[in-house]
């Protein structure tokens, strides 16, 4: 067993290659193989977001404080609160971030294939951050 305190890993700021604005990634766990699964808090400043993305074998995104949008290709901008929980299928593209005025928090757990849990595309642009007013949490399905 590996018990990992608080503290004692650094916080990494999120690359410009793959996020916009300011975004904190605070590894949870990253276990050595044979597991494939790893997590990370991931804190998004007013206005920050991931790139367009997908993950080889989905991922589960748990939001633990505030509000943020995230999108599926070709479908509208949806509203994330604390305590949702999305789950995004293998393959599927998206991205995820704060809203214009307010931080949120989601923990980020996905599986590796080969060696690899995420494929980063195009950066999520202003004109596509900004479009339309997201569905709100009561709207959802």
């Amino acid at each position: 067993m590996k018990l990992t305190r608080p503290g004692t890993q650094p916080s990494v700021k999120g690359p410009a290659e793959f996020f916009t604005g300011t975004v904190r990634i605070d590894m949870l766990n990253n276990p050595p193989p044979p597991a494939r699964a790893s997590c990370a808090s991931v804190t998004f400043e007013p206005g920050a977001r991931s790139a367009w993305h997908t993950h080889p074998l989905g991922q589960t995104l748990i939001v633990t404080a505030g509000c943020g949008w995230t999108q599926c290709e070709g479908e509208q901008i949806v509203e994330i609160r604390a305590g949702d929980v999305v789950w995004c299928p293998p393959g599927h593209k998206h991205w995820h971030g704060a809203t214009p005025t307010t931080a949120m928090t989601h923990i980020s757990v996905a599986e590796a294939l080969d060696g690899r849990n995420v494929d980063w595309l195009a950066h999520v642009t202003d004109d596509e951050y900004f479009k339309g007013p997201p569905v709100s949490s009561a709207m959802r399905g």
